[in-house]
């Protein structure tokens, strides 16, 4: 299936006022929302929304942090367009290029550690209760 993408100079209306919102966040509208747009334009909004509320508002983590998490996230699932966006926009909260390469790691570590605790049955003796215990 060949990708459409709704470009900026298409976009009219609701569109062009989601296109005006996510610009305002990026400084460009991101392939990714161009091509949901292209598909259904409230869907497109919906992501957008999420996206907002979850990545750029204010919370217990920063936006490095998220962005980070959605690096591991995105290299898990195995998308180098959610990869490489993540990557950068890490980068451009501030990620060293050593905080790439820690996550990297952690990611693979826990890759292999799920893998062996799965395959092996392991039953869970670490339990947040514990946590409670110590604070």
């Amino acid at each position: 299936m060949e990708c459409k993408l709704l470009q900026e100079e298409e976009a009219t209306g609701d569109v062009a006022l989601l296109y005006n919102e996510i610009h305002a966040a990026f400084g460009m509208v991101p392939n990714f929302f161009k091509a949901q747009a292209a598909v259904d334009p409230a869907w497109a909004r919906l992501n957008w929304e999420r996206a907002r509320q979850i990545m750029f508002a204010s919370g217990a983590l920063d936006r490095k942090t998220k962005e980070l998490v959605a690096m591991v996230v995105s290299m898990m699932n195995n998308c180098q367009y959610c990869h490489m966006a993540h990557k950068t926009s890490a980068m451009m909260a501030g990620a060293t290029d050593a905080e790439l390469a820690e996550v990297v790691k952690i990611m693979e570590l826990f890759q292999s550690f799920t893998a062996i605790a799965s395959s092996l049955e392991v039953p869970c003796d670490i339990m947040p209760a514990m946590a409670k215990k110590q604070a």
